[in-house]
């Protein structure tokens, strides 16, 4: 599987994941989990008994899961209430339970503080080895440690990515799409501390106006951060890769300075809209400070 189809996948298993509550999600979690752990046994609901808490387990391993996909995803008093009852029901009915994760479709939103407390003080009441979530983007990530066909077998049909002339399902679309959804920063309320890069910006030769750009973006580098961190690693790999590309395309035509910096703006854009400009320079300023785009200066020039 390719970059390209492989981009194209994770777009089919973002909708399959934004459209799935309840049941649904819990057959997804399954699918994925028959493929990456030959031990893992599904537990369905049974009779009055139910699933006794228990929506699936390795049981070499007392390894148990939980899965809860509500439809209302911001509610994390009920998100903590639902992992309490469900592990005080499993561990008076199953038993040795070595490990045990909490599976919740957030919509690649992330969980808040106070569910991560409480499953760490599950783990130290009960001395439990490990606790933990089990997100969309971990999901995700266990997908694509599987072979080519469980993938296909999980997402379905994967058309051609060259024969798709009307959606543009790219990770740089995607990033930009979320920056552009975002409220400016409160910087007065921040503690952002945009970078020293001076050195770098004149080694580079880039102008003021440029470099007021790359910093202005930098104050929203955490929403960035926090983006990439609740999606697979594939996503951050990608959208690196992909900016790193541009780059070396503007070196092999041997620009520089200010020409390679709108360069980079003009190829990453998906319209040359001062909007989508925008949210391009933020991811620039992010690849700007770790040096993956530009040179470092080196020591003594």
């Amino acid at each position: 599987m390719n970059s390209a189809e492989k981009t194209l996948a994770r777009f089919l298993f973002k909708l399959k994941i934004h459209e799935a509550n309840g049941v649904r999600f819990e057959d997804l979690f399954t699918q994925v989990m028959n493929y990456a752990e030959p031990g893992f046994q599904q537990i369905k609901p049974w009779g009055i008994i139910g699933d006794r808490k228990n929506d699936g387990y390795i049981k070499s391993k007392g390894i148990f899961f939980q899965v809860f996909a509500p439809e209302e995803k911001k509610s994390y008093s009920k998100v903590i209430k639902k992992l309490e009852t469900d592990f005080t029901g499993l561990i008076k009915q199953w038993n040795p339970v070595n490990e045990f994760y909490f599976v919740f479709n957030d919509g690649y939103k992330g969980v808040n503080a106070d569910s991560e407390i409480a499953l760490e003080l599950i783990r130290q009441e009960y001395k439990l080895k490990e606790t933990g979530f089990k997100t969309a983007k971990d999901l995700e990530n266990i997908l694509f440690s599987l072979t080519e066909d469980q993938i296909l077998s999980i997402i379905g049909f994967l058309p051609d990515p060259i024969n798709i002339k009307t959606l543009d399902y790219s990770v740089l679309k995607e990033v930009i799409d979320h920056i552009m959804s975002l409220p400016l920063p409160d910087v007065k309320d921040s503690d952002i501390v945009v970078p020293n890069w001076d050195d770098k910006i004149q080694f580079n030769q880039i102008s003021e106006i440029p470099a007021r750009y790359l910093n202005n973006g930098y104050l929203m580098i955490g929403d960035l951060e926090n983006y990439l961190n609740n999606n697979s690693s594939f996503l951050a790999e990608s959208l690196k890769v992909k900016i790193r590309q541009i780059y070396d395309s503007g070196k092999q035509n041997n620009l520089v300075g200010d020409e390679m910096f709108w360069f980079i703006v003009a190829e990453a854009s998906p319209r040359s809209e001062s909007r989508y400009q925008t949210a391009t320079i933020v991811i620039m300023a992010k690849y700007f400070e770790a040096c993956d785009i530009f040179e470092e200066p080196q020591l003594g020039e």
